[in-house]
């Protein structure tokens, strides 16, 4: 699952995980929270892991098991040497892409689409598709073992603001491997700079093109499908929760979530960010969920699971006074590709339209 949705700590031109453990903002707690989950619960690559695809739209993707990634159909050609600006402010130089290690879930999902999963040697353990399933993996948890990485001999690793320990990422510079840090998807506004920064560091930019374009019109297809508010009835609220019933965690989205922009793309209100949540996630009370007072509620396939399913879900304190608690209206989405906002997110959107909204197209 990643949650390739690291999230960058205070100041961009910290060098990554150099003082990472007390730098991350609230949301990066998340991201190793989520990676915690994945190996908790065996969460691993595989027909387990597939979502519910509903039917295509005009523009979108071939109907495909989520946990699939779709290479584009033209072959890259690395054209290297070259030097990027990476996001910590380093300037780095990558001669030779035929061994990538990328350090999240995300990044190996955009590594994989363009084209140059045969040159991936190591998986994150967050990413879950099945092309990656037979790689090694190179963390445990949230946490990178250098050692591990440095045995496959990388050419390249590629790692966001959050991947730590500190002490791991300096080992992995130090030993004079060329590593790019990418600044983190929040929104869907960063699907397209993410791809661009992954596609040049890897020296293919016209596939970073050809990937950037493909994802935005699937993305905009998709967009177009959301049904109009019928008989003047507003936009439904929904409040995305993380679960992770086996530690007791309970907690219910804001602004800073990352689920925003995607339940506005389904034409949703985001009930946390519009009850006056402003950071990423706060512990689940009776209180909080009246006051967001969601028509319904986003959870990860794995976190529903881990609480005992809607059944569970519904006995934690204040979800059964919801309006989404009373009508049981739950929305499911893989761990592995919630809230990756890649070349994937166009299903996404796709699942969570199907689920929001009935059948004739109308809001209940």
């Amino acid at each position: 699952m990643r949650f390739s949705q690291d999230f960058a700590p205070t100041g961009a031109a910290r060098r990554p995980g150099r003082g990472r453990a007390r730098a991350r903002r609230p949301l990066g707690i998340l991201a190793a929270a989520l990676a915690l989950a994945v190996g908790l619960t065996g969460c691993g690559a595989g027909a387990e892991q597939s979502t519910r695809t509903p039917g295509s739209t005009p523009g979108s993707a071939p109907e495909a098991a989520a946990d699939r990634i779709e290479p584009l159909a033209t072959s890259p050609r690395p054209r290297l040497p070259v030097t990027v600006k990476s996001a910590d402010g380093a300037e780095v130089a990558v001669a030779s892409t035929d061994r990538i290690v990328p350090l999240t879930g995300g990044l190996s999902e955009i590594v994989f689409t363009l084209g140059l999963g045969r040159r991936v040697v190591a998986r994150d353990i967050t990413a879950t598709f099945e092309q990656a399933a037979k790689l090694p993996v190179v963390t445990r948890a949230h946490d990178v073992s250098a050692e591990s990485v440095l045995s496959l001999k990388p050419t390249v690793v590629l790692a966001e603001t959050t991947t730590g320990p500190a002490e791991a990422i300096e080992q992995i510079r130090d030993a004079g491997i060329p590593l790019v840090v990418v600044a983190p998807a929040k929104q869907l506004s960063d699907v397209g700079r993410r791809i661009d920064t992954v596609a040049a560091a890897l020296g293919v930019p016209e596939s970073g093109t050809e990937l950037k374009s493909r994802t935005r019109s699937r993305i905009d297809a998709v967009r177009e499908s959301v049904p109009a508010p019928a008989d003047g009835r507003k936009k439904p609220r929904v409040a995305f929760l993380y679960l992770r019933g086996s530690a007791s965690v309970y907690l219910l989205g804001g602004r800073e979530s990352g689920a925003s922009s995607l339940l506005e793309a389904a034409g949703a209100v985001d009930a946390g960010k519009a009850s006056g949540l402003k950071k990423d996630f706060t512990a689940i009370t009776g209180e909080a969920l009246a006051k967001a007072a969601p028509d319904a509620i986003l959870v990860m396939a794995k976190g529903l699971e881990s609480v005992g399913g809607v059944d569970g879900l519904v006995k934690i304190p204040g979800v059964a006074e919801t309006p989404a608690g009373m009508d049981r209206r739950i929305v499911s989405i893989d761990d592995g590709v919630l809230l990756n906002y890649g070349p994937r997110t166009d299903r996404v959107l796709r699942e969570l339209i199907a689920q929001l909204y009935p059948r004739d197209g109308a809001d209940e």
